[in-house]
Parts: C-alpha cells; structure tokens; sequence
C-alpha cells in the first residue's frame, strides 16, 4: 500500500468512530519521521478536542490496523491528535472554514525574498490561495506553495 492508499484507507475506518463521538477527522498522515514511521489521525470538534477524545479513537481504530490489509505496513506508531491552534490546512473544506482568518503560507523557496507570508485568507481555489496582507491581494500558486497553517498572534 502507498502512504496515500494508508491514509484513505485509516480514514474510511476512522470517520465513523470520529463520528459516532462527535468529532470530525481533520487529517491522516504516514510519514516517516526520523528513523520512524508515523500514522497520525487528527481530529477537531467545535469548542475543543481534550486528550480523552485522541484515547478513545485511538482505542476504537488501534484494533482494526492489526487487520491482514495492513500487514504489509513497515512497523509504525499511531497517533491521535488534535487539530490545535496552528492547524494546517489542506482540504478545500478546511480552507473555506476559515476564509477571513490569519494563516501563514510557507513556501518551497523565496518569493518576494521570503519563505513565508502572512495575511488574512481571501480565497481558496483549485490549490491557489489568495491572501490579503499590508492592503495588498496576492494570488499564491500551488507549486509554490510548501504548507499553510492557522496563525496565532499572542
């Protein structure tokens, strides 16, 4: 399996528990980190996600990925967490939740002689994220673009 047939595989098997304890599954990653692989399941819900919810999902999926499916994984740890504050956005409906709201973009290499930009999300379309910062509209492209996360000003 790819890290990508994981993903959407751990995720058909995730959301209906997710849903079943009133959270919604914000992510599933399979990245290796280090030396070791990490499956990640992130979740949110409306007010806050608290370590008890990341338990009791990771109790409820941790069973079915000793499946035969996965045999053939390379030896992972799985984790459960919560979306947090600097959530990075990646699927078009996390990006329409929080159109008006300050994210940071990071980019593979400079542009206007930065990695990042940090302005308040106008738009998000087709993988192009639009940004308004300083007074200035400013179309970012989807090859450009490394990660966009929520920022959080203390």
């Amino acid at each position: 399996m790819t890290a990508k047939e994981v993903c959407k595989r751990v995720w058909e098997i995730s959301e209906p528990f997710a849903r079943e304890m009133g959270v919604t599954l914000w992510d599933v990653t399979f990245e290796k980190e280090g030396g070791q692989y990490m499956l990640t399941i992130t979740i949110d819900r409306d007010g806050h996600t608290d370590i008890d919810d990341c338990e009791k999902l990771s109790r409820a999926v941790d069973p079915l990925l000793d499946e035969k499916e996965f045999a053939s994984l390379p030896p992972y740890t799985l984790c459960v967490s919560s979306a947090g504050l600097t959530r990075r956005l990646k699927r078009p409906e996390h990006f329409a939740a929080f159109l008006g709201s300050e994210v940071e973009v990071k980019f593979y290499r400079p542009i206007d002689g930065s990695k990042i930009a940090v302005g308040t999300l106008r738009a998000y379309e087709d993988g192009f994220v639009t940004l308004e910062a300083d007074g200035r509209v400013t179309v970012y492209e989807p090859k450009d673009i490394a990660a966009v996360r929520l920022s959080v000003t203390i």
